[in-house]
């Protein structure tokens, strides 16, 4: 009979982590190292992964810190040989790189449009693309890999001057619904997270002076989540029974209504 490993319940694991120079990324990646699993650590800023890796590597864990834009579809295939030749087949995948830059459509800000729509949408399908054989070939040996996107209470609900931020976070938790159906029958489990507000750099992104005081508000005067909320969340989807699949968590800070 098999044993778990409590200590390091996610030993033997390779996990990417999108999104890791900060944030839900940076927190999820220190902890799925720290519980066993060997991490890739996937992002622009090339300086903040570095110290990441050091951080893991300090603290027995295994990180490769890997500088890349998840626009960059090229690049992100280059990134997942890496992966699979360095640590390993990939069988844990975080796709967690987003923006959230709201504004009142009226003001045409179309390059935040697009930049929303580009790494909300296109860099989350480039990395599913990049290392989703990777999972089902980890899924046909060990019995299960995992897909993790990071979408948004967003997705559910109406925040106004956020349309398009909002909308694209709406595309991710109704993909991950549809790869399930599709990536379930071969061990593969999806899952989407939809946290509502968390205390990270995207709030830092924001120009539209409404929408920054009312975060600034909101955070100042609020009990908001912790990216190490959502790094226990993933955590916990990576360490159920491979019969186990939670398709979705919506995790909110308790003061939050929608």
């Amino acid at each position: 009979m098999s044993t778990v490993n409590t200590q390091l319940p996610l030993a033997n694991r390779v996990a990417v982590v999108t999104g890791a120079s900060s944030g839900l990324g940076e927190a999820t990646a220190e902890l799925l190292a720290a519980r066993g699993a060997k991490v890739a650590l996937l992002a622009r800023r090339a300086d903040r992964l570095g110290e990441l890796a050091a951080r893991i590597g300090k603290n027995g864990g295994t990180a490769l810190a890997i500088p890349v834009d998840v626009t960059d579809a090229a690049a992100l295939e280059a990134a997942a040989s890496r992966v699979e030749a360095e640590l390993g087949t990939a069988d844990l995948l975080f796709n967690n790189a987003g923006v959230m830059l709201p504004s009142p459509i009226t003001e045409l800000r179309t390059d935040q449009w697009r930049r929303q729509i580009d790494i909300n949408i296109g860099g989350l399908m480039n990395a599913i693309g990049a290392f989703t054989p990777q999972l089902v070939r980890a899924a046909a040996e060990k019995g299960v890999a995992d897909l993790v996107n990071t979408s948004s209470i967003a997705a559910q609900n109406i925040f106004e001057n956020f349309a398009v931020y909002t909308g694209s976070k709406a595309f991710v938790s109704h993909a991950s619904r549809n790869l399930r159906a599709e990536l379930g029958a071969k061990n593969v489990r999806v899952a989407v997270i939809e946290p509502g507000i968390v205390k990270t750099e995207l709030q830092a992104h924001v120009t539209d002076p409404g929408a920054v005081a009312w975060l600034d508000e909101t955070l100042s005067t609020q009990e908001v989540l912790e990216a190490a909320d959502v790094a226990e969340a993933v955590a916990f989807l990576a360490q159920q029974p491979a019969r186990v699949n939670f398709q979705q968590l919506t995790i909110m800070p308790t003061f939050q209504r929608n």
